[in-house]
């Protein structure tokens, strides 16, 4: 007899043989076992989950001899036939391969006949996705009421493409991901009844490269026998596939925590020896960091997909929680890098390089060797010399301004004096911005002081005289000091005179743009982008003293009503009604908003009222400021109460408060918007 691969020798006959799926086989043993059949099922998830074989396996207990049952013998013909792939009413179709419209009308004619030897005839088309729009639309009627004794079991990878008339007609169900773990264990429990020899870390690096898929586990399994010659070994299995000792990146991780550079680069040599992919080996050391994050903050939550969970609990008891968090950081950051570096190990290199010479602020185990000074020169690094100091002080005080010399006694500038190897320091000259005096003076040369061999030589200077008030040039004048003429009444009458304080402003259609050159064009636009990003917020109207009520509640309500909008939306909301005697309504508007109001705004507010009571007011608007809310304060206090149960209920998320205790964070107050804010953005 020919050997039989292990994905097909140990493929599950029954339900009770299945590995995972837990969710699925629930239901389908209780719709089974009560007679509740669908005839039509959808099985959807990756490669190698289960979907075949759960088919086959509803078609045998469909049609075992015993009966319909969860249960099949296995032992009648049925159950033999279906397990050979050769019973006559299991209909196996690769969708894949028959995509024509022509195919599928082919195999709707064959559906009225009855079955030949079992109960149901059953049609199970894989990669269903692969038939086109045509044969989708031939299955559509078939699908949906088919014979009684026909069901459909459809099978396929990207659910996604199937259309929703042919979702709606089946019982879909999603196969799950075979986690590193399960399939670790169904690999143990293969490799021991087949006596073969294996190594634990050898079957989690099978089941982390299977990706999900029991069925290519089974095959990397067989690979691996022959690949050892009878024996699954880690370091054979590592070496068929190409991946990294995940030792060997707990080692880097040893290294940078212990701040021992000869053994990280030893590391990293060592690692260089198997030709890795660097990018790969920092996303190693990533998933490393973020694992042992997950141990710091929940210890329980830690998986152990990598077969690790001791060394990852280790490393969590070792390193700081910032560490962690900045380490992970800096490696995205350097992923990000890496392809700019002249060599991937060389990128690699300093990016450990880095981690190990940053520590967070504050911590006592960063590394106490200074660097050794590259290219500075020690004048400018050692404080302790008197150049030094002096060019402290210089920096740290502002330079008095000189007295100024009369003209008579001016003298030539005589001929400088050469300049010595240790030269007196210079830093009086050098121009900095905050050494300059707050008025000009009129500098004149002095004659310079003899330069002397050592610091220690400089005579004591003595004190400056003052300026006088003659030898300084005065300021110059500021606006402010300037006084502003005062127009007399007649000037005041005589310029509004010819004016109408009840001229309504010219509407928007009656603008007239004015004639502008490019210059002052070009100008306003850049004052424009300067401030477009950051526009200043409009002012919150003060609270009132006292709440709305009887009328000014009144007003509340009805103003949000009126078809109102611009500057006469702005005069109603800053307003409060009095009195109302008939058609005649009296308003108070705050004389903050004077500038805004006009015989126009009144006239239109008075407008939309009759437009939205259906009768003639009068309306009449004093500048009065208002004692109880007004609309526009009501509505700053509804957003400031928003604004405060939104703030709390930040502060009171049981995450945040564990970020805050644990990670030492803080909340921006200035970045909490509430919902109906942030919808109103979006919209």
């Amino acid at each position: 007899m020919s050997y039989q691969v292990l994905a097909r020798k140990w493929r599950p006959r029954s339900f009770r043989e299945m590995v995972g799926q837990t969710h699925v086989l629930k239901a389908l043993i209780n719709a089974l076992d009560s007679q509740r059949l669908h005839h039509a099922y959808l099985f959807t998830g990756t490669r190698g989950v289960g979907k075949t074989t759960i088919a086959r396996i509803i078609a045998k207990c469909l049609n075992c001899e015993t009966g319909i049952t969860s249960t099949p013998c296995g032992e009648c013909s049925v159950c033999r036939e279906i397990d050979e792939g050769r019973f006559v009413d299991l209909i196996e179709i690769d969708a894949a391969s028959r995509t024509k419209v022509e195919d599928t009308r082919e195999l709707l004619d064959n559906v009225q006949y009855a079955p030949s030897r079992g109960r149901f005839k059953v049609y199970l088309i894989d990669e269903v996705h692969m038939l086109s729009s045509h044969s989708f639309n031939a299955l559509l009627k078939t699908l949906e009421e088919p014979p009684p004794y026909v069901k459909f079991i459809l099978a396929t990878t990207d659910p996604q493409k199937l259309p929703a008339t042919i979702l709606s007609r089946c019982l879909q169900f999603s196969l799950k991901n075979m986690t590193p773990e399960r399939v670790v264990e169904h690999l143990s429990h293969v490799l021991s009844v087949e006596n073969i020899p294996f190594e634990d870390d050898a079957l989690w690096l099978l089941g982390r490269a299977a990706d999900g898929s029991m069925r290519d586990a089974m095959s990397l399994t067989d690979q691996a026998i022959a690949f050892g010659e009878g024996k699954v070994l880690a370091g054979d299995v590592r070496a068929m596939l190409g991946t990294l000792d995940h030792g060997q990146v707990f080692d880097l991780l040893h290294a940078l925590i212990e701040g021992d550079a000869r053994a990280l680069l030893e590391a990293v040599r060592h690692l260089a020896e198997q030709g890795p992919d660097w990018n790969g080996v920092l996303s190693e050391i990533l998933n490393v960091f973020h694992r042992v994050a997950i141990a710091q903050a929940l210890p329980e939550g830690l998986d152990n997909g990598h077969g690790d969970r001791d060394r990852v609990l280790a490393l969590a008891s070792a390193l700081p929680a910032e560490d962690v968090q900045f380490y992970y950081q800096m490696g995205l950051i350097g992923r990000r890098d890496l392809p700019l570096a002249p060599d991937p190990r060389g990128g690699f290199e300093m990016v450990l390089l880095r981690m190990l010479a940053f520590r967070p602020a504050g911590t006592a185990d960063a590394p106490s060797q200074p660097l050794k000074p590259v290219g500075i020169s020690q004048a400018t690094v050692d404080s302790t010399s008197p150049v030094a100091a002096t060019a402290t002080a210089a920096v740290a005080a502002p330079a008095p301004v000189a007295a100024p010399v009369p003209e008579a006694t001016a003298q030539p500038a005589p001929t400088p004096a050469p300049v010595v190897e240790a030269a007196a320091p210079v830093v009086a000259e050098i121009d900095l911005p905050w050494n300059e005096p707050a008025a000009p003076v009129i500098e004149h040369e002095a004659p310079p002081e003899p330069v002397l061999d050592t610091v220690s030589e400089q005579p004591e200077l003595p004190p400056m005289p003052l300026p006088t008030p003659d030898s300084v040039v005065p300021d110059a004048p500021e606006w402010s000091a300037a006084p502003m003429p005062q127009p007399t009444p007649e000037q005041v009458d005589a310029a509004l005179s010819g004016m109408d304080r009840d001229d309504e402003p010219p509407l928007d259609e009656d603008y007239i743009e004015p004639d502008m050159d490019s210059a002052a064009y070009s100008y306003l636009d850049e004052l424009a982008s300067e401030h477009a990003a950051q526009p200043a917020p409009e002012p919150e109207p003060l609270p009132a003293s006292m709440p709305a009520t009887g009328l000014a509640l009144e007003w509340l309500n009805l103003f949000p009503q009126l078809p109102v909008s611009g500057m006469t939306a702005s005069i109603g909301a800053n307003c409060t009604l009095i009195a109302v005697e008939g058609d005649d309504w009296l308003l108070h508007l705050d004389p903050a908003h004077s500038a805004l109001f006009n015989a126009t705004q009144q006239r239109r507010l008075n407008d939309a009222l009759n437009q939205h009571l259906q009768r003639t007011l009068k309306v009449t608007i004093e500048l009065i400021k208002p004692e109880q809310e007004t609309p526009a304060q009501a509505a700053s206090r509804l957003r400031a109460e928003r604004q405060r149960l939104a703030e709390e209920s930040i502060y009171a998320d049981p995450l945040v408060q564990q970020m805050i205790k644990q990670f030492d964070a803080s909340v921006r107050d200035d970045t909490i918007q509430p919902v109906d804010v942030i919808e109103a953005q979006a919209s």
